[in-house]
């Protein structure tokens, strides 16, 4: 049941030393508690509640702010605010935990959910349909190209010039910008153009992160490179680890794949140092940089030496994989080697694609979806290192992106996934992204694809595991 508002005793005192705004959200999280409010009950708007209580709207907004951070609430666009799903008369969630042996086996049917705790996946369905529809009326209204540009819209380019240079302080100009398919689609250029076999030399040699982004290593391969495992440790890639003999070097400074190290100012000026003296080309996967939480944002390589770093974007985090959109940002004469290489292999971006993405972003469309799921995110994310960090394992990358590592002992992570598979909850293991014998052990945990509701019930599902003999 979803009420138009709700008619409570709330009633704030002028006198107390207590903020109004947090006497209001106590009032509210206490009604939650006891059931005052249920699950998917919606709140007053804040200029309503706010009349009926003879406060300023920012009072309301504010204490609404915090109830969401918390995750007592959820916005939906449009719509209003609303008591979040998974909350019950004590702040619990409304999924009944099953009283079982951590061995037992789940049944599983029509009523069982899996919850897909594995990394990579974003949390698609939370867009603004009403934005989604507006921006592929404005495509369909656009004739289709009769000879797709190779670098892609112009239009679109200048907007995702823009976007960089807001979201991530990149001095981008448009002309060194192309829209690509992807991540996957730009790192396959970059290793067409980059990778190519001399006639009479071995194989050139790629690095890839250690452990790191298993579809780059597989795309490097299939160009004919030879894959060169790099080390990385809590900060991301060791520079001097690094051999001297690498044409390209794949890299995720802003949050370590899957690691989640950032690399530090020293480190990246070190790593450029080591590209301007061997020659290699750094590519830079800004896979999941828009996410951060409590971090200051770092500059990225590219503004710190485009002669030498390539930067990949996409926006299968920021949105969905669905959309099939990224950008590919290089100087000089590589993007026009690339866009040359494109059009002999008829490589293309969809040109209604591009004039949707375009529309989202001119609109402003997308930086309000970034700015919502920067929240939400930041509150799954919270469940699981209030969840499972007491127990003691180290949490790593909880500072960025949607994914962190628990690391966990080798004998423990294998029986564990696999206990959890039965429970419903699905887990990716740190070793699956090792090239070569794993230095690291533990769990891949991503929280983008799952609900705040889910999360914390697979928390749960793993705190129990772990504390089964």
């Amino acid at each position: 049941m979803v009420r138009g508002h709700i008619d409570l005793p709330l009633t704030l005192d002028r006198s107390s030393p207590v903020p109004l705004t947090a006497q209001l959200a106590d009032l509210l999280r206490e009604a939650m508690r006891t059931g005052g409010l249920r699950a998917g009950e919606r709140l007053p708007s804040s200029r309503g509640l706010a009349s009926v209580l003879g406060v300023s709207r920012t009072v309301v907004m504010v204490a609404y702010q915090q109830l969401y951070a918390e995750g007592w609430v959820d916005g939906r666009h449009g719509s209003g605010t609303y008591v979040a799903d998974g909350v019950d008369h004590g702040g619990r969630t409304a999924r009944r935990e099953r009283r079982e042996r951590p061995g037992d086996r789940v049944r599983t049917g029509p009523a069982d959910r899996v919850i897909d705790m594995r990394p990579g996946r974003p949390w698609a369905s939370a867009y603004d349909m009403a934005a989604w529809r507006r921006a592929w009326r404005a495509a369909g209204a656009l004739p289709p190209d009769d000879f797709p540009d190779p670098y892609g819209h112009p239009r679109l380019r200048e907007l995702l010039a823009e976007h960089l240079r807001r979201a991530r302080a990149v001095p981008v100009s448009v002309e060194d910008v192309m829209v690509t398919r992807g991540t996957g689609n730009g790192l396959d250029l970059i290793a067409t153009v980059l990778l190519r076999p001399r006639p009479g030399e071995p194989p050139p040699r790629a690095g890839v992160e250690e452990p790191g982004y298993r579809k780059a290593r597989g795309i490097f391969a299939a160009r004919g490179a030879e894959i060169v495992p790099c080390p990385v440790d809590d900060q991301g890639v060791i520079v001097e680890a690094l051999p001297d003999d690498l044409r390209v070097l794949y890299t995720t400074p802003a949050h370590q794949y899957p690691m989640g190290g950032r690399l530090p100012i020293p480190r990246r000026e070190r790593l450029l140092a080591w590209a301007r003296r061997t020659g290699a080309i750094l590519v830079e996967d800004d896979y999941d940089a828009e996410f951060r939480y409590d971090v200051a944002p770092l500059p990225a390589l590219y503004g710190l030496d485009p002669d030498r770093v390539v930067l990949l974007g996409s926006l299968s985090k920021s949105l969905s994989p669905d959309v099939g959109l990224g950008w590919l940002v290089a100087s000089g004469g590589l993007l026009d080697l690339i866009a040359k290489v494109r059009e002999e292999l008829t490589d293309r971006t969809p040109g209604p694609v591009q004039a949707a993405v375009a529309t989202l972003l001119e609109r402003g469309d997308l930086d309000r979806h970034l700015r919502r799921m920067r929240l939400e995110y930041a509150r799954r994310r919270a469940i699981i290192v209030e969840t499972l960090g007491p127990l003691g394992p180290v949490v790593r990358g909880d500072t960025a992106g949607l994914h962190v590592v628990i690391e966990l002992p080798a004998e423990v992570v294998h029986r564990l996934v696999e206990r959890a598979r039965r429970h419903g909850v699905l887990l990716d293991t740190v070793d699956r992204h090792h090239h070569g014998t794993p230095r690291v052990h533990g769990l891949v945990l991503g929280y983008g694809s799952a609900s705040q509701a889910d999360v914390r019930h697979a928390c749960t599902v793993i705190r129990r595991l772990l504390a089964a003999p």
